[in-house]
């Protein structure tokens, strides 16, 4: 049996990311928190302050034999616009900013060669700006921040900005879906 791996992205609410990192096959665990800020220990009012440098992020625990990290990188990819700066729809800070948050210098390789591989296929109009950069410390968010979609998917907040994500990645990645236990 393989080590597992972790893989740390930021790309918009935390809630999104979730929501499709945990239907994904080979993937363990998904943890909704903050990374890549100034303060330590911080909260949801604090970040979305937009005054901690923060971004609002997942950290996933993978099992590499079933996932690689660049099919969690490509999925990554999918579901959020890498292209517009400190902004997801209409959630705008730096809190909410595309990043891919690196746990070795492989993962730094394999998502700079994503990202000029996306680039390089036309699918995005503008230019990525998704940055790319060594995991420092991870934040878990609240527990009321854990599993949000799975809670709440009458939320309006689910329902219209989360449910389209997480239909257009089990219409692009059927076959690679968590099978129900």
């Amino acid at each position: 049996m393989a080590d597992r791996e972790v893989a740390t992205l930021a790309g918009g609410c935390f809630w999104c990311l979730e929501a499709v990192y945990e239907q994904l096959k080979g993937v363990e665990k998904v943890v909704s928190g903050y990374m890549g800020g100034h303060l330590p220990n911080p909260g949801y009012n604090a970040v979305c302050s937009g005054r901690t440098g923060h971004a609002e992020v997942v950290q996933v625990t993978f099992d590499p034999d079933q996932v690689s990290y660049r099919e969690l990188l490509e999925v990554f990819f999918t579901i959020h616009d890498p292209t517009t700066l400190n902004r997801q729809g209409a959630d705008v800070g730096t809190q909410y900013r595309s990043a891919i948050f690196t746990h070795s210098p492989e993962q730094e390789q394999t998502a700079r060669e994503v990202i000029r591989d996306v680039e390089e296929e036309g699918i995005w109009e503008n230019p990525i700006v998704t940055q790319v950069e060594p995991a420092p410390e991870f934040y878990p968010a609240e527990a009321y921040h854990q599993q949000y979609y799975r809670r709440n998917p009458g939320q309006g907040y689910c329902q219209v900005v989360i449910a389209p994500k997480v239909s257009k990645f089990r219409q692009k990645y059927l076959s690679r879906l968590q099978q129900p236990a």
